[in-house]
């Protein structure tokens, strides 16, 4: 009977007897409680003193310096990722710059090989205008001016009524879009609709012998307003 009782020992309430001797609480209760009353005829009763013992507090409150350590990893381990997302968003709603080859696109043919100015020159006569690949992907027209000199400018190709691509009618000196009959003159201003808007422009610089299109962000030299594609 008391071997049965003992195993119920509780690891954090330790008691002791009168005469020093550590017993587990719960046992010297049962054992008492089992074999002769405390107060019982011609015996006296034992003095029980009890301690109870508790885990120090340094070893259950975790470590400060690895807490933070911990935060710091994980603070990185989400950081790094979102960085990577963020550039590429970044780079593209970023400006452009006006001036340097890499701010802009080079021009590409028709098979895709990158427009050189003096070899376009050599095959594209006075008043040219032929598609290549722009700002974007965008079919933009690259202009040869009377005096056989690439213009300054680009014509974007893109109709601004529905999106057509609005081919270049030498015959009647206008762009002509085949899909409602909207027209711009030879320098891509609307002259009659429904299109609303002229043709969207893009600077045509010459880099290390290559046509680079940039960005158009000032006054639209034909209409005098700012620019509606800027």
């Amino acid at each position: 009977m008391a071997a049965s009782t003992l195993s119920s020992t509780s690891p954090s309430q330790l008691c002791s007897s009168k005469n020093g001797v550590a017993a587990p609480f719960h046992a010297l209760v049962g054992k008492l409680s089992g074999t002769s009353p405390v107060a019982g005829k011609g015996r006296r009763g034992v003095k029980i003193t009890c301690q109870a013992t508790s885990i120090p507090a340094d070893d259950r409150v975790p470590d400060m310096g690895k807490r933070q350590l911990m935060n710091l990893l994980l603070l990185g381990a989400i950081s790094l990722p979102s960085a990577g997302m963020l550039v590429p968003y970044a780079t593209f709603f970023a400006p452009p710059g006006r001036k340097g080859g890499s701010s802009g696109t080079v021009a590409k043919d028709a098979i895709g090989n990158d427009v050189l100015a003096d070899e376009w020159l050599k095959n594209h006569g006075p008043g040219d205008r032929t598609l290549t690949q722009g700002l974007k992907g965008d079919p933009t027209y690259l202009v040869v001016e009377n005096d056989r000199t690439l213009a300054t400018f680009g014509i974007n190709a893109v109709c601004t009524h529905l999106g057509c691509v609005v081919p270049w009618n030498a015959a009647e000196n206008k762009f002509i879009c085949p899909c409602h009959g909207s027209q711009y003159n030879n320098q891509g201003r609307v002259v009659r609709g429904p299109a609303p808007l002229s043709l969207a422009l893009a600077h045509a610089d010459v880099d290390d012998g290559k046509v680079v299109f940039v960005p158009w962000v000032e006054t639209d030299f034909r209409t005098g307003e700012a620019p509606w594609w800027a």
